[in-house]
């Protein structure tokens, strides 16, 4: 679970020093250029993060299934050889993704405009600047998008469908709560992952609009990854500790007051 989890602090670390420190460099001295190469690399390796953090999300969604449904069993089917097997193997297809997609668009040729019409430089954007026939790489994009996207999503899918099928055959209130509460930071996570990047990348044409995608991109480059520690950190008792001191000494200031 550890793996798992410093696995996904890295990609928080990494989607943040993506695109905040470019971000905050615009808003401090209002340099908004960014060249040529600094812009394929941004799509690179945020096409890297993303896919890499969908197969993370679902690796730790079996983990929770495998903790819940098969607990005795817990050490054999999530062994330190199967936990590193399946970072490595989320990494590598994020690999893979990210070059495809850094090939596809730099094949792409921009004579139109200079300027990308959004926080950073992301797919989207990029094609609506191209001056070329984008229709190839829209589909194969679709596509390997869709496919790659099914595989993590439908793991994770199984994974709590069988958790909550187990949960339910539990006979006492107390245990089911207990029992959900082991999985309930992960499941928000991923609410709040798959819920930005659906809304993003799956809406209807008809609906698009450069705006709504801004909001989206800082929900999920910058919110998400400051709100994850919080959320996995809620169920440490260290930190509860801590938050309920803070708590106390603000009330006893109120009081002072």
């Amino acid at each position: 679970m550890y793996i798992l989890l410093c696995n996904m602090s890295v990609l928080d670390m990494s989607f943040t020093s993506m695109v905040l420190p470019k971000l905050l460099d615009i808003f401090l001295t209002g340099n908004n250029v960014i060249s040529y190469k600094g812009c394929i690399t941004q799509v690179f390796f945020f096409v890297v993060l993303m896919v890499s953090e969908y197969f993370i999300l679902a690796a730790m969604a079996y983990d929770r299934y495998v903790a819940i449904c098969h607990p005795l069993r817990y050490s054999y089917f999530m062994s330190l050889h199967v936990c590193f097997w399946m970072s490595w193997t989320s990494w590598c297809i994020g690999v893979f993704e990210g070059i495809l997609y850094g090939i596809l668009i730099s094949s792409c040729t921009f004579c139109r405009s200079n300027k990308v019409d959004h926080l950073f430089c992301d797919l989207k954007p990029l094609i609506k600047l191209s001056c070329s026939d984008t229709h190839t790489i829209e589909m194969v994009i679709l596509g390997l998008g869709t496919i790659i996207g099914f595989v993590p999503s439908v793991m994770t899918l199984l994974s709590y469908m069988y958790i909550i099928s187990a949960i339910l055959k539990i006979h006492s209130k107390e245990g089911r709560h207990k029992t959900f509460s082991t999985c309930s930071s992960h499941l928000t996570v991923i609410l709040l992952f798959y819920g930005t990047v659906l809304g993003m990348y799956m809406r209807p044409k008809s609906s698009y609009s450069m705006d709504q995608d801004k909001v989206f991109a800082i929900l999920y480059a910058g919110v998400i990854p400051m709100l994850n520690p919080l959320i996995y950190s809620l169920k440490n008792e260290e930190v509860m500790k801590a938050l309920y001191k803070i708590k106390k000494e603000v009330y006893l200031k109120r009081r002072l007051w």
